[in-house]
């Protein structure tokens, strides 16, 4: 993975769902391995926590209003599959991408009262869309398509196949652009607990306004989990707002500091 995406990642993850003070993170569920939790509202659930990181309208996990947004869902592990040979002749290329983040999209809208499509899960459904095709395929390959073999390892089985090898070059959000230009969706939920009741959100952040994701990410999120935070916590954050903050920094976003310096 391309370093300073590496690190936005990362650092994004780690600061809503990992543990600041003992600096670990579950890659699954809330686990008291990861040592004692900060004061509340402070979450340390892991990567399977919802709507801080992990969010709706996965390719191939039911949305969390459905009970488990953690295991492979095989109905859309086959639909991944189905889509692959209508849209890709068998693999999963952006073509297919762009065709099957708008059906996820369009199922949750008809299907989940709860359904949520606002920064920074709007931005890391389409980095999940482009993912297979930057680091699963095989790095001998010249072509950006996986073959379903492959997927069945990576989705199912959750293994790298036989004989694999990594991308050539480091990757990041190449495609992105390509599958949301494809089928244009702005940032939304829909309200009232009703299906079919897709309201757009101007405040959340979007392809036109990179840098807001970063700010709400920081100022409404991370502040929200950690609204007083002092001593070793006040620290840690501190140290990993900056780490996070050095993904983007290319970028030209401003960067803020809601604990002050050190």
């Amino acid at each position: 993975m391309e370093p300073n995406t590496a690190r936005f990642v990362t650092y994004a993850a780690h600061l809503v769902d990992g543990n600041l003070v003992t600096d670990l993170l579950s890659i699954g569920e809330k686990t008291r391995k990861t040592g004692p939790d900060p004061p509340a509202p402070a979450i340390v659930g892991g990567l399977n926590t919802h709507a801080v990181f992990e969010g709706d309208a996965s390719m191939t996990r039911a949305d969390f209003f459905f009970g488990d947004n953690h295991s492979l869902n095989r109905t859309l592990f086959d639909q991944f599959v189905n889509f692959s040979n209508r849209f890709g002749g068998g693999f999963y290329n952006l073509t297919v991408a762009a065709e099957l983040r708008f059906q996820r999209i369009q199922e949750s809208i008809a299907t989940n009262p709860q359904f949520s499509f606002i920064a920074p899960r709007y931005f890391t459904a389409y980095a999940e869309s482009v993912f297979p095709v930057n680091f699963f395929v095989d790095g001998r390959s010249s072509e950006k398509k996986l073959d379903m073999e492959a997927a069945t390892s990576f989705f199912r089985d959750g293994r790298y196949p036989p004989d694999f090898y990594r991308a050539p070059q480091p990757s990041g959000g190449e495609g992105i652009g390509i599958i949301f230009l494809a089928h244009p969706v702005a940032p939304g939920e829909n309200r009232d607990g009703k299906v079919n009741n897709y309201v757009l959100d101007p405040t959340s952040a979007d392809f036109s306004n990179f840098c807001l994701l970063y700010t709400n990410f920081v100022n409404k999120t991370v502040r929200g989990l950690y609204p007083s935070p002092t001593g070793i916590l006040r620290r840690n954050l501190i140290k990993n707002l900056g780490f996070f903050y050095s993904g983007i920094k290319d970028l030209g976003c401003e960067e803020i500091f809601p604990y002050g310096k050190l």
